[in-house]
């Protein structure tokens, strides 16, 4: 059941009830009750609406937590695929699990866990943060709160049989997507052409977006945006590989 049915009988408007309602919410995304439900809280709790800490050294937000998550998860999807594909080589499981874990992915993913309902942040910021990496991060620290308050046991667990095995087919995964930015330099290279990729980027800390350049020979063919370097440089080799014809 989708994390945002259970939105139909709760107005997480009171304290008491957003309480409530971020328990329930934990328990369904990971089957079992939290034994910290402030870890959560935390994980949820985006930059935009951060607050002092206790030691008031440092505005608290999930952006430790998501640090946390991201190596967790890291970790946990490298040993998954370690194991899937055991004639592979590094390289293969390093660009299969990049795909896996990359930013736009564990967005979509995020989204479809229905992380949207549970975060808190800045509501005057909601147009610019939904564009953003907010969802992602807030996975990434979702998983680092699920390490903290579970163990590293029940977060394996949980991440391969309610993330990777439920949202991830590894035959498309495999089969889709291209590295674009190799397929262009491969050909390059063969064509005795020069590429080069420049960056350009916006915005602030989580809120950054990059915009990718392509240069053939020195002169520009195309341009990617994205908000991480990497999709923006794939966005654009994929257009110039359009342009090119290259498959």
């Amino acid at each position: 059941m989708p994390l945002k049915t259970l939105l139909s009988w709760i107005n997480p408007n009171t304290i008491d009830l957003r309480e409530k309602f971020l328990k329930k919410s934990v328990t369904h995304l990971i089957g079992s009750t939290p034994n910290n439900l402030n870890l959560y809280r935390l994980a949820f709790l985006h930059a935009s609406a951060s607050k002092d800490s206790v030691a008031k050294t440092y505005k608290e937000s999930n952006e430790r937590l998501e640090f946390l998550g991201d190596s967790v998860l890291g970790m946990i999807t490298a040993a998954y695929l370690f194991k899937k594909f055991p004639f592979k080589d590094e390289g293969f499981l390093t660009e299969i699990r990049s795909r896996m874990v990359s930013r736009e992915s564990l967005n979509v993913l995020g989204r479809k866990l229905g992380l949207d309902e549970v975060i808190e942040y800045e509501n005057q910021k909601k147009t610019i943060l939904s564009r953003s990496s907010m969802y992602g991060d807030a996975l990434e620290a979702f998983i680092g709160a699920v390490y903290l308050d579970k163990g590293f046991a029940f977060t394996q667990n949980f991440i391969i049989s309610k993330i990777l095995t439920q949202y991830f087919d590894l035959e498309i995964v495999v089969q889709n997507n291209p590295n674009f930015k190799s397929l262009l330099i491969e050909w390059a290279q063969k064509e005795g052409k020069k590429v080069l990729f420049t960056l350009d980027e916006e915005g602030l800390h989580h809120n950054k977006e990059f915009t990718a350049f392509v240069l053939l020979d020195g002169e520009k063919i195309s341009e990617g945006k994205g908000y991480s370097k990497k999709k923006a440089e794939q966005t654009a080799a994929m257009k110039a590989c359009e342009e090119l014809g290259i498959k």
